[in-house]
């Protein structure tokens, strides 16, 4: 747990370091009391009663006090600063390290975990540890001022107090051992709590439609029982281990006061001694038992930073110092990809010039979004390399790369804000001229005035109040804005009505002139122009050309244009 506290303290150190300074002082301030008190108790039994001493020592107690409550608000406020900043400093971290995540990452966890850590397992540091500093300065430094004097009075009761160290650490292992393996499937759970109830929500429409909400809300009900039986299992199982470590506190205390005793009898300490370790033993013992009534909480909060550490480490995508390149043609030499060890395309060599426009056709599972995805860099290659006007992509920083590429894809995703934001997205320095200008072209106005705020209507979480075609204009409109050179398109009218299609089209023109273009098509009417075809199966290039050359070769291009031809005549 040090080790993994450390690693987080290291965010902001020259603040971790002033709190513990606070935090020590106070602990100390809270124990020399404790320890001073025993000057009274010795002059008390002393054969002449030095009544200036002891309201000397009175008067220090006072002034102690004083400054107690002083260091006390000083380390109270400085320690919630603290903690409350470093947690900050660490969801932003996270944040920063996320986005420099492939996507492949985010496929080996689902969304509910990655949220959890972000949000709930850097709760549990803010909360827990907030709240327990205090506690482990004062169990720590609190602890050795006591013990420090109880030594000069007595080493040999004072031995016999600290006895119980060593034995209570036993149970604590024994505790910690439970703490981590329960922990670990308790928050297993927690994460599948999360990440049902997200796909519960996300997909209640068709529950509905399929009358399925009542069995899928008893599963949903099942994670939450399992939740709860595996909380209730981690805090019950730990907690005979702390009883047991507070019971051998106390038999530790009864065996040095019966020590003490036997001292006294031979004449080997004095009442004096005695009485000193009667009052101090027992406080010895109290900054402990405060940590270990944390203790099942603070190794919860352990299994929390593990995971935090996990992601913190886990590897990012590289990210070079070359400079932008001046020319935007792309080139895929040798290039192999997979998903989780399954080969997706292999071996894949082809140039796209600049100002040019490729297109990917293939049945499902061929590879073309694959391709999409590698040039714009959200996924590394598994072997070979992809160059953008002669620079490998790897080379050039992430934060300049993104600003060479605009997408629309199929699956459109909007932010909880208005229509106008989420267009901005594409620019955010751009202007309410550029931004309606964007709007007009992708044909976002002709719905847009009919809303209530026009523009400035919030389109719900994920665009949930507007239609998939409405959702499709907002992301051309955002592409538009961005004015990227290289432009990638998956589909981008699969989402429109008939009426609607032609205009798009013409939008998309817009987008795309003088641009280097890939598009993803199934309807292969809409890619006659594209100056390269690239026909896909199995991850490989089964054919390339032209449309006219593509139908003159009478292979699996051919064959699929005489059934998208036949299937135009279909009617229900």
């Amino acid at each position: 747990m040090i080790r993994n506290l450390n690693r987080i303290c290291q965010l902001d150190p020259k603040a971790t370091l002033k709190v513990f300074f606070w935090e020590i002082l106070h602990s100390i301030f809270v124990a020399a009391p404790s320890g001073i008190v025993l000057v009274i108790v010795w002059e008390l039994f002393s054969e002449h009663p030095n009544t200036t001493k002891i309201w000397t020592v009175v008067g220090v107690m006072a002034v102690m006090l004083v400054l107690q409550f002083f260091i006390a608000a000083k380390s109270m406020v400085q320690t919630n600063i603290w903690v409350y900043g470093l947690s900050t400093k660490l969801r932003i971290t996270l944040g920063n390290r996320l986005r420099k995540f492939s996507l492949g990452y985010f496929k080996q966890k689902n969304p509910g975990e990655v949220a959890a850590i972000v949000l709930q397992d850097v709760a549990n540091f803010e909360g827990i540890f907030g709240h327990s500093v205090g506690n482990l300065a004062a169990a720590v430094f609190g602890t050795t001022v006591l013990s420090v004097f109880l030594v000069i009075y007595d080493w040999r009761l004072a031995l016999c107090l600290l006895a119980a160290l060593p034995i209570t650490y036993l149970f604590l292992l024994a505790a910690n051992y439970l703490v981590s393996r329960l922990g670990n499937k308790q928050i297993a759970a927690r994460n599948t709590v999360g990440a049902n109830f997200l796909e519960y929500v996300q997909g209640i429409r068709h529950l509905k439609s399929y009358a399925l909400i009542g069995k899928k809300h008893t599963g949903l009900e099942y994670t939450l029982k399992d939740l709860c039986q595996k909380s209730i299992r981690m805090e019950a199982v730990p907690g005979p281990f702390i009883v047991t470590a507070f019971i051998v506190f106390e038999i530790t205390f009864l065996a040095m006061v019966a020590l003490g005793l036997h001292y006294l009898s031979d004449n080997t300490i004095t009442i004096p001694v005695l009485i000193s370790f009667l009052i101090l033993g027992y406080h010895l013992y109290h900054p402990l038992k405060v940590v270990m009534v944390d203790y099942l909480s603070l190794r919860y909060m352990n299994e929390s930073l593990k995971r935090i550490i996990e992601m913190l480490d886990a590897p990012t995508m590289a990210s070079g110092t070359a400079k932008l390149p001046d020319k935007f043609d792309i080139c895929f030499k040798e290039v192999s990809f997979g998903y989780r060890n399954k080969p997706t395309v292999q071996g894949l060599s082809f140039d796209i010039p600049e100002k040019s426009m490729l297109a990917l056709v293939g049945h499902s599972g061929s590879g073309k979004s694959t391709i999409a995805a590698l040039i714009a860099r959200f996924w590394d290659v598994n072997s070979g390399k992809i160059e953008i006007g002669g620079i490998p992509i790897k080379d050039i920083p992430q934060e300049q790369f993104y600003k060479l590429i605009s997408e629309v894809f199929q699956d459109v995703y909007l932010f909880d804000d208005s229509i106008y934001n989420n267009i901005k997205i594409g620019n955010p320095e751009a202007t309410e001229t550029e931004v309606i200008e964007a709007a007009e072209k992708a044909q976002v106005l002709s719905f847009a005035w009919e809303l209530p705020q026009s523009l400035h209507t919030r389109v719900g979480e994920g665009g949930s109040k507007l239609s998939g075609g409405q959702k499709q204009r907002i992301s051309i409109a955002r592409a538009l804005l961005k004015d990227a050179p290289i432009v990638l398109l998956d589909e981008a009218t699969a989402s429109l009505d008939p009426e609607n299609e032609i205009f798009i089209q013409q939008a998309i023109q817009e987008l795309v002139k003088s641009k280097t273009v890939v598009v993803i098509a199934h309807k292969l009417a809409t890619i006659m122009r594209a100056d390269n075809i690239l026909v896909l199966e199995n991850g490989e290039i089964a054919e390339r050309g032209t449309h006219a050359q593509l139908l003159n070769k009478n292979g699996i291009y051919r064959k699929m244009w005489d059934i998208q031809q036949q299937s135009n005549g279909w009617k229900v």
